[in-house]
């Protein structure tokens, strides 16, 4: 491991400093500014309300909701000389917004959308951020309340659409917000133009819209004003460029001292405890593994424990061919043993039908192949599971959320068939596999602060005949390339590394390091991979984990080992976000073990932590199936012990 620098070093660079003095004359900036402004309203919706009006209270309560609507103003802004000064907006409310799919008691949706809107009238005091085009203001709002119109729909029966009763009158509550001026006048001339985008934060306290309930609503306001001023001219003045910092790129190479091919592991597979349908069909999907009843009476779990086949296709043949047999494991566990009792969810946005068609066809699956008694299968339906990945206001890639969400989920109390520590899935099932490729076999290459400074950088890689090879481009901090790779066909190397990226500013950075790489010959190493799996909406955090890391995996690790943990995300979603959030979840993981290894009195282990995000090259599955999607969110933890 040869860094080329082992202490990050900051250094300060200076632009030049440009002295300009102006010839002609220039004007002040207006103290009295006129305008108007036009927003759109965030609004969220916490509390309860329920009770809509004298004549209708609805069956089931609503407690969140969300709505988008317009604000408009005309505005005034007082601006004398200093950093101090006043703003007042007299305009146009909208504080409308939807509460969107409760469950009713009759197992439907129901929907409310409310119209509420005030003429509202909102005194600020604002504060320039020194010589900047930056201000901040804050102060009261005073809001009539001009319109109180709703409609309620629930399924099978017509929409309501009436007026809310026991509204308020007169809201007085209170607002802070930032706003940036941008000039659209030239400096020379008397008459000030700007355009100001802001934002502005409106919270729940005294936003309370009506007598009863509970029901508060909070608000962001995002827009922008535009404003008109008269200012003064004057002499001409003196104006300096200043003096910008900048922070150096510094750059780590971390190397293999062996560089290993393969790896022969006990894999310990989280079962996820859902069958997922395909569209139009009621029918379990031929990728599951179906078995004729004299098949299933000499299927044993404990077939898919050894080492599976070579032939598989597809990055995650091995652990997908496990995933596929769950009837198969469901049956074995439940023939085995006869005080299992467990509930089939089954869910369809199609309706209550079809959901109990998906857990209908699974119950018969279970009974007429298996041979287990129906009195111990529950069967019901929904229109979305209890923990759906379609989220209420979500309107991007729905199509992949509502086929996730087209599914029968295994539900049991039964402690045979529940998972011993966390995770709230089925036991997992444990079985042998070979790593070809393995991760700690990966050169990383770790650019500080690359996605800040950087629009991008690549490596090139240069053997002792001058033999250039080329990996990149890359955006992220940290990038990893297999040793194997590398070498290709050469027992051992040195290499020369070079890494070249551009800065935002268009310049070119380089910096250079060093590897020497063996490649290991000699027999499989062993191994342990453990994984834990999350719901798409976050709902399971580490920390319900907390007992699986500590209990299960932790005692595995012994002094000197490498621990080698790794988070991956599905497609959906915006990357960045993705990537932060492998971060996280990778790191979370890292500490609670390293806490469980403290208080075991083991100090010598090695962490090798990484955030992959959605990148594809390393997902652990595919991207096209939603078991694959539901795979790759995941922690994915490998321990490599000490020979």
């Amino acid at each position: 491991m040869l860094p080329t620098n082992n202490i990050k070093r900051f250094i300060t660079c200076f632009l030049m400093v440009i002295l300009a003095y102006t010839v002609q004359a220039q004007t002040t900036q207006p103290t009295w500014w006129f305008g108007v402004s036009g927003a759109a309203n965030f609004n969220f919706y916490d509390g309860t309300t329920q009770q809509l009006n004298n004549s209708l209270i609805v069956p089931a309560a609503f407690h969140k909701g969300f709505g988008v609507r317009p604000y408009g103003s005309v505005l005034t802004e007082y601006r004398p000389a200093g950093v101090w000064g006043g703003m007042l907006n007299v305009g146009y409310d909208g504080r409308g917004g939807e509460f969107k799919d409760v469950i009713a008691p009759c197992n439907c949706l129901a929907t409310l959308q409310t119209n509420t809107s005030y003429i509202v009238v909102e005194p600020s005091l604002r504060l320039a951020a020194g010589s900047s085009k930056l201000y901040f203001f804050a102060g009261p709002s005073l809001a009539f309340n001009i319109a109180r119109d709703f409609t309620y729909t629930q399924l099978r029966q017509p929409d309501i659409s009436s007026q809310l009763s026991e509204m308020r009158k007169t809201l007085i509550s209170g607002q802070v917000g930032a706003g940036y001026e941008i000039p659209l006048s030239s400096k020379n001339s008397t008459t000030k133009v700007n355009l100001s985008p802001f934002i502005s934060y409106h919270p729940y306290f005294g936003r309370a819209p009506r007598n009863i309930e509970s029901w508060q609503i909070t608000t962001v306001r995002v827009g922008v004003a535009l404003k008109f001023g008269k200012g003064k001219r004057t002499a001409a003045k003196e104006s300096v460029m200043a003096v910008v910092p900048t922070h150096e790129v510094s750059f780590v190479v971390r190397a293999p001292k062996n560089v290993p091919l393969k790896r022969q592991v006990s894999e310990t597979l989280p079962l996820l405890n859902s069958i997922f349908f395909n569209e139009g069909s009621t029918e379990i999907p031929t990728r599951y593994a179906i078995l004729t009843k004299d098949q299933a009476s000499g299927f044993k779990e404990e077939q898919l424990q050894n080492e599976q086949t070579q032939n598989m296709t597809g990055r995650s043949g091995r652990q997908l061919n496990i995933y596929y047999n769950i009837l198969n494991i469901l049956g074995d566990r439940m023939r085995s043993n006869p005080a299992i009792t467990i509930t089939l969810n089954g869910a369809s946005t199609q309706g209550l039908q079809d959901g109990k068609a998906f857990a209908e066809s699974v119950k018969q699956y279970l009974v007429s192949v298996f041979g287990i008694s129906g009195s111990r299968i529950t069967t019901t339906s929904r229109i979305k599971p209890i923990n759906p990945s379609e989220q209420p206001g979500g309107n991007k890639e729905l199509t992949l959320l509502r086929a996730e969400d087209r599914r029968v989920d295994i539900e049991s109390t039964s402690p045979g068939l529940l998972m011993e520590v966390g995770g709230g899935m089925m036991n997992s099932v444990q079985f042998l596999a070979t790593q070809v490729d393995p991760l700690d076999s990966h050169v990383v290459f770790q650019v500080d602060s690359a996605s800040e400074l950087l629009k991008s950088w690549s490596i090139n890689v240069t053997d002792e005949n001058g033999t250039v090879q080329h990996y990149g481009p890359f955006t992220r901090n940290q990038e990893s390339v297999s040793g194997a790779s590398i070498l290709g066909n050469n027992p051992t190397g040195d290499y020369k590394i070079e890494m070249v990226g551009e800065t935002n500013n268009g310049l070119t950075v380089k910096k250079q390091g060093t590897v020497h790489l063996i490649r290991q010959e000699q027999a499989l190493e062993k191994g342990y991979r453990y994984s834990i799996v999350f719901d798409f909406d976050r709902s399971k955090t580490i920390a319900s984990y907390d007992k699986f890391l500590t209990v299960i995996v932790s005692p595995l690790i012994t002094d000197g080992s490498t621990v080698i943990i790794h988070g991956h995300t599905d497609i959906i979603g915006d990357a960045e976000y993705n990537q932060k959030l492998s971060d996280s979840r990778a790191q979370q993981t890292q500490k609670i073990i390293e806490k469980a290894l403290s208080k075991a009195g083991k100090n010598n282990v090695k962490f090798e932590t990484f955030g992959f995000g959605e990148d594809l090259s390393h997902s652990p599955f595919e991207n096209n199936l939603p078991e694959e999607r539901f795979y790759n969110r995941t922690v994915v933890i490998d321990i490599i012990t000490v020979k």
